[in-house]
């Protein structure tokens, strides 16, 4: 009993002065979000025109970056306001200068205007927002119509017209 009156004493009478926290001194910085959501859909745009439109099924903001997962769809535009590339994984992120990492089940699809697509697949995938270059160096398979080419690493532009494969192997079908 004595025992349990000296534990109400040392902690029930603390000097309130020294004892406060701020609101932000446990539950904030590197560590945890300062913000999160569920159904998070974001429209980035620049000058009024569509530059991206961001969805996923859960999002925190940190300091450096907001992290995306649950499943992640990234559309792009192009200058017309075309969406002209769309990536999926399972988790993403996207740091404050815009570069965004995509990890897990990645797929990059884009549409040209003359209708091609080209697909390509990967675990993760990097797109630097000062050269709007996608690149990857685990292992790649792209399929543009009848061809398929794997290898171990790539890069592209964001609409996936110009690409190099590293270590790559393939087929194409002779027409």
């Amino acid at each position: 009993m004595a025992l349990a009156a000296m534990c109400i004493s040392m902690w029930g009478c603390s000097n309130p002065e020294t004892e406060r926290r701020t609101s932000n001194s446990m539950l904030s910085g590197a560590d945890h979000p300062s913000q999160e959501g569920w159904n998070i859909y974001m429209v980035l745009s620049e000058s009024g025109c569509e530059k991206a439109i961001i969805q996923a099924g859960h999002g925190a903001e940190f300091e450096e970056a907001q992290h995306l997962d649950n499943g992640v769809t990234l559309q792009l535009f192009d200058s017309n306001g075309s969406n002209r590339t769309t990536i999926t994984a399972n988790k993403a992120v996207i740091f404050n200068n815009q570069d965004i990492e995509a990890e897990g089940d990645v797929t990059i699809r884009s549409t040209s205007a003359t209708g091609q697509t080209t697909r390509i697949t990967t675990e993760y995938m990097k797109r630097t927002a000062n050269d709007q270059m996608i690149r990857s160096d685990r292992l790649v398979t792209i399929t543009r119509g009848e061809e398929v080419l794997r290898g171990n690493g790539f890069e592209s532009d964001q609409y996936l017209k110009r690409f190099r494969i590293f270590r790559g192997s393939g087929e194409a079908v002779k027409q």
